[in-house]
């Protein structure tokens, strides 16, 4: 896994300069080549101490150490700050919930959140049966104007495809209706230059009226916020759009001044609530992670959102879903017992319809035979081949085995006979098993799954009968057998092997000691699968304390962004663009396709690309250059001038004063001295223009200017807030810094 440095000659120019850096930074042997972290771990005798274990507790059980948090841990101690964070609810989390505060539709109950914001199906249905609208006035403007976008789009749509059909009939004439001006010899001469234009000719007067419907759209984000929310809500979806199209963007942020949160929402959803929702379920999980005072709760609710793995694009309304599956499902069970988790999993709509559970109908339940006896009735062909194909559907049934429980080492295949399996997986399980639990957890489904979403078992569904699953009967019992299957299947030696092993792997090791994995899987089977024993069982292991796994982990692109702003004492004010890095970087919340979850390891997150991105990202973050994101590193390093730019450079001894800055910032940001080479490269690049320059340009980051007319047109408007002075040779040291390897593990 060594770094390759490869020439910048034959990388694009926007990347040269950041690879030339990271070129020599990596260069530090013990760093990325052959790190600790891919070879087994040999525990020594001696276990890490001091402040060491502060930063090992704090790199391992929260997203990154911020400003503070060393000194604090060591003031309470490090094994009651753990016990402390073993039970989140006796640690005040007022702060974040004053910034979650901003997203109300994040907290309402599922159907509460799909009847206020309405899902794209549930738009189809009203347009195709004709149904009412809602009598709230609220939700009738909210329902009344996406339907309307939606028609707008639909024919926008069918215009699009005339237009080809045309093009292809005849070329000259689709020409000639696309620019009628070309067909057209006195509009022609009257553009020629010098000739006068006249005042009535349509051009003119397209440019006077869009003039007037400019200023008119300022003087409505002039009035006082509720007047002016009730007259954007009064708008028709043109006048609507003319609104938002004679706005720049100054005065569209304007718009929202002075608005409370549920209005914001409301009218970010007039033009479709999908967005809307997408972005909040973004936004308010980047908020957690980095705020949250709970960070072990946070931890390992983002260890089981990637265990149980929900793709948030699997269709237009799993958005809708995963507010309900983070909140009620994964997070109040994170630190509790593995079958409680587990039987919760298995009733969530985001789970039911990611897997497909949903649609699962026994082959011999009631739905079956009236689905044969329809499709002997459809005379449609799709209609009848959708009936027939109505069936059995082993997804979940497959993934709750082999992903969620015992894990595919337990699996019997031709590779892997029985009597090569391990001791935890007794006989393991076949793909006749697979087809047994499938029948199981029929008629565990959704009801109305476009239009509240809430879990229901249907009986009709449910294949009757008795069920063997790995040699155990499961009698008839219609929703009870799958309450019987989840509890043998979550106290199963394999499944506390297997759930013990990726959390050692997550905590400790990509290699964890077999002994540390014993010592867990122990705790786990005499604690009925409790979660907090298992991590206590990690925590006081020697393995977990060996000094070959200190720093030994590589963060995953997550880990690595919500660290570097935790790090940096950021105020997020916009959380949606980090969401958005970390699309760039290759791991975005959600964002798995496949069931399986990302990997805690680091062969998949280290390479020169990923690396040069993860540069970028650092640069672009200490520098100020992230949208909503907002660093203060006068104040970090406690410079006496708070209000001014420190330039250190009137000193009798800059360069002294430079380095001292320097090792601060390494204190701060690292925990610890960075290698001599790391610091010679911050020191003598932390002024590369280049790099910074290249790394907002890779970002696709650029500076807001301001409309010279903002002011002028609309000066009711509140004004921005001022940022504080930005000390460029902290945020140049910063970036250097968490862009090199030491930051790079934990």
């Amino acid at each position: 896994m060594k770094f390759a440095c490869i020439s910048a000659r034959v990388l694009e120019p926007v990347r040269a300069a950041v690879v030339g850096l990271l070129c020599v930074l990596m260069a530090v042997p013990p760093v990325f080549a052959a790190p600790p972290a891919m070879r087994k771990v040999q525990v020594k005798h001696g276990q890490i101490q001091g402040q060491e274990r502060v930063l090992h507790v704090l790199n391992r059980f929260t997203f990154g150490p911020r400003p503070g948090d060393v000194a604090a841990v060591e003031r309470m101690g490090v094994r009651q700050w753990f016990e402390q964070q073993l039970n989140p609810d006796s640690i005040d989390d007022s702060s974040l919930n004053a910034r979650l505060a901003l997203y109300p539709a994040m907290n309402m109950p599922q159907q509460e959140l799909m009847q206020r914001y309405p899902t794209p199906e549930m738009l189809r249905q009203i347009i195709r049966r004709d149904l009412p609208l809602p009598e709230n006035p609220t939700e009738h403007t909210i329902y009344a104007d996406q339907i309307a976008f939606m028609k707008l789009r639909q024919e926008k749509q069918a215009e699009k495809k005339q237009a080809a059909a045309n093009t292809a009939a005849d070329p000259a004439a689709a020409n000639m209706a696309a620019d009628p001006a070309a067909g057209n010899m006195v509009n022609m001469k009257s553009a020629l230059p010098g000739d006068k234009a006249d005042p009535s000719t349509p051009s003119m007067q397209a440019h006077e009226d869009e003039l007037y419907a400019g200023l008119d759209a300022v003087r409505i984000v002039n009035l006082p916020p509720d007047q002016r929310f009730q007259r954007i809500m009064a708008m028709t979806p043109e006048d609507l759009i003319s609104f938002r199209q004679n706005l720049n963007r100054n005065e569209l942020n304007a718009a929202d001044q002075g608005l409370g949160p549920q209005q914001k929402e409301i009218l970010e959803s007039l033009e479709g609530s999908e967005r809307m929702v997408n972005e909040e379920v973004l936004s308010t999980r980047m908020l957690r992670d980095i705020y949250s005072e709970r960070q072990l709760q946070a931890v390992m609710t983002d260890f089981w959102l990637n265990h149980f793995n929900v793709y948030l694009h699997k269709n237009q309304n799993e958005p809708y879903l995963l507010p309900a599956y983070e909140r009620d499902t994964i997070r109040p069970h994170a630190l509790g017992k593995f079958e409680d988790l587990l039987v919760a999993v298995a009733q969530s709509p985001a789970m039911m319809i990611y897997l497909d559970n949903w649609q699962s109908i026994g082959p011999h339940s009631l739905a079956a035979e009236n689905a044969g006896k329809a499709a002997a009735r459809a005379k449609n062909p799709q209609v009848k081949q959708a009936l027939k194909d109505r069936g059995l559907n082993e997804n979940y049934g497959r993934e709750l085995m082999e992903l969620h429980t015992l894990g595919v080492q337990c699996e019997v295949s031709k590779d892997r006979p029985v009597k090569d399996l391990d001791k935890a997986c007794g006989k393991g399980y076949t793909q006749q098993d697979v087809i047994e639990v499938a029948k199981v957890l029929t008629g565990w489904g959704v009801d109305r799954p476009f239009m509240g979403a809430e879990f229901r078992f249907n009986d009709r569904q449910h294949e009757p009968g008795t069920k063997t699953v790995m040699g155990v009967k499961i009698k008839e019992n219609g929703q009870g057998e799958g309450f019987e299957l989840l509890h043998m299947l979550a106290n199963s030696p394999a499944t506390a092997k297997f759930i013990s092993t990726k959390l050692a792997i997550r905590f400790v090791s990509d290699t964890p000691p077999p002994a540390l994995i014993n010592r867990m899987t122990e705790a786990y089977m005499k604690s009925g699968g409790d979660i907090s024993d298992v991590l206590r069982a990690m925590f006081n292991a020697p393995e977990f304390w060996s000094p070959e796994v200190y720093r030994a982990k590589v963060k995953t692109p997550e880990e690595f962004v919500i660290s570097a702003v935790r790090a940096s004492g950021a105020d997020v004010t916009n959380p949606l663009p980090l969401a958005q890095t970390l699309n760039r970087l290759g791991m975005p919340f959600y964002g798995m396709q496949t069931p399986n979850g990302y990997d805690w390891k680091a062969d998949p997150w280290v390479n020169t690309g990923d690396l040069v991105d993860r540069m970028n990202f650092a640069l672009v973050l200490t520098s100020d250059r992230l949208p909503g994101v907002t660093t203060n590193w006068t104040h970090l390093l406690g410079e006496a001038n708070a209000g001014v730019e420190p330039a250190a450079l009137a000193e009798d001894n800059p360069d002294a004063l430079i380095a001292a800055k320097e090792k601060k910032l390494e204190a701060m940001l690292l925990g610890q001295p960075a290698s001599d080479k790391t610091r010679a490269t911050v020191l003598a690049q932390y002024e590369n223009e280049d790099a910074q320059r290249q790394a907002v340009q890779a970002f696709a980051i650029r500076p807001g200017r301001p409309d010279v007319m903002a002011g002028v047109l609309n000066a009711g408007a509140p004004r921005p807030q001022v940022r504080p002075p930005l000390d460029r040779q902290a945020a140049g040291m910063a970036g250097l810094l968490i862009g090199s390897p030491e930051f790079q593990r934990r």
